[in-house]
C-alpha cells in the first residue's frame, strides 16, 4: 500500500488543508499544495537549493496574492498566503 500513498502524495483527497494551485515564479508554472508559501520555498522552487552564504543575496516579489495585500515582497523567513494563479519574482545576487 506503501507505493498507493506515494501516488496520491501532493493531492487534495478531502483531507487536510491541502488546496491545489497554480503559482508562476519567474514565468515558470509548478503545482503548490499548500496553503502559505516561504520566501526560502520560493528560492528553492527556482533555484533548487537556497545558498545561505553571505555572498548570496535574494528579492522575492508576488502579485495576484489574497486578501487585502495582492502584491508585495517577501524577506527572509516570511511567508504569504497562495492563491491561484498567483506570480512570483525570484532574483538572486552575488555579493561582490
Amino acid at each position: 500500500m506503501n507505493s498507493d500513498i506515494e501516488s496520491k502524495k501532493g493531492q487534495n483527497n478531502g483531507q487536510g488543508n491541502n488546496h491545489h494551485n497554480t503559482i508562476y515564479v519567474n514565468g515558470r508554472e509548478y503545482n503548490w499544495n499548500e496553503n502559505e508559501i516561504s520566501f526560502i520555498q520560493v528560492i528553492e522552487l527556482f533555484f533548487g537549493t537556497f545558498d545561505a552564504s553571505s555572498g548570496a543575496a535574494y528579492t522575492v516579489a508576488y502579485k495576484r496574492g489574497q486578501g487585502n495585500k495582492p502584491e508585495g515582497v517577501l524577506n527572509f523567513g516570511e511567508s504569504t498566503k497562495v492563491k491561484d494563479k498567483m506570480i512570483f519574482n525570484a532574483t538572486r545576487t552575488d555579493k561582490s
